[in-house]
């Protein structure tokens, strides 16, 4: 498999979507690999495999193990690395810890969440040599509630000029969160670079999940997820026969014993 590369993602703008998926492990990477273009390692890790409440309290470290794992195993996807909560708050500290990020974990890109706010470290670390992809409307490292954006016009012309800023920063794509579908066309048909949706409608030159979600094992069902699998009801009825299997001395059965 060729491995996929930045310019590959640029030139699939308004030719060919964009399949990108999270994925946190070795099982994951492995298999997500085979399909998606882009795999995130997404500080939703926090919430998916830690059980903790927002993303904000995920650690820079924890999520470096991570993608290091999924980097390992992703031999053919462009791997983004999503740089967690207050990581990025200054020129200094973004490219300190981006450096030390793709260093370690050797991923081809990292993330970043907001618009104009972030425009100046966005520049500077694509000028330093590491790509970034950005991340507009819904900011869940920031938001007071998880709600659809881009409903009226003030937030309209924000997320819009968001969308200019981070393009022109030089980030070679956007994600763009809980945004509605007219302003994701608008964005899309603007902008230079690919938007990747999550919750902004097939408008979009992409899409990306978070895996625990599509695949039935999260429990978080927001509308914008189609549950193409149901692992977590898969799981209970294994568990369940095991269980049957061990109460009852079923278990293990002569093929699974040594002699």
């Amino acid at each position: 498999m060729k491995k996929i590369k930045i310019n590959k993602i640029l030139k699939q703008k308004g030719v060919s979507p964009i399949v990108c998926l999270t994925a946190y492990s070795k099982s994951t990477a492995e298999v997500a690999d085979k399909y998606c273009d882009i795999i995130l390692v997404g500080d939703s890790l926090a919430m998916v495999l830690y059980g903790m409440k927002t993303t904000k309290e995920i650690k820079l470290e924890t999520m470096m193990l991570h993608c290091k794992t999924v980097k390992r195993f992703a031999k053919k996807s462009l791997v983004v690395f999503d740089m967690p909560y207050k990581t990025y708050t200054s020129k200094k500290l973004a490219y300190k810890n981006a450096t030390k990020v793709m260093s370690f974990t050797k991923c081809d890109a990292i993330k970043l969440e907001g618009g104009k706010n972030i425009f100046g470290i966005a520049k500077y670390l694509v000028s330093k040599g590491i790509p970034v992809m950005g991340h507009i409307g819904l900011l869940p490292q920031t938001a007071n509630k998880f709600k659809v954006t881009g409903k009226n016009n003030f937030q309209k012309r924000k997320i819009l000029e968001d969308a200019i800023a981070i393009s022109k920063a030089g980030a070679f794509s956007i994600v763009l969160e809980c945004v509605v579908e007219n302003l994701a066309n608008i964005i899309t048909k603007t902008i230079p670079i690919p938007t990747i949706g999550i919750g902004a409608s097939k408008k979009c030159d992409g899409q990306i999940l978070v895996i625990d979600d599509m695949l039935g094992l999260s429990g978080f069902y927001p509308k914008f997820v189609k549950k193409y699998s149901d692992l977590k009801g898969i799981m209970d009825k294994s568990i369940k026969n095991y269980v049957k299997d061990v109460k009852e001395r079923k278990f293990p059965f002569i093929k699974n014993v040594y002699n």
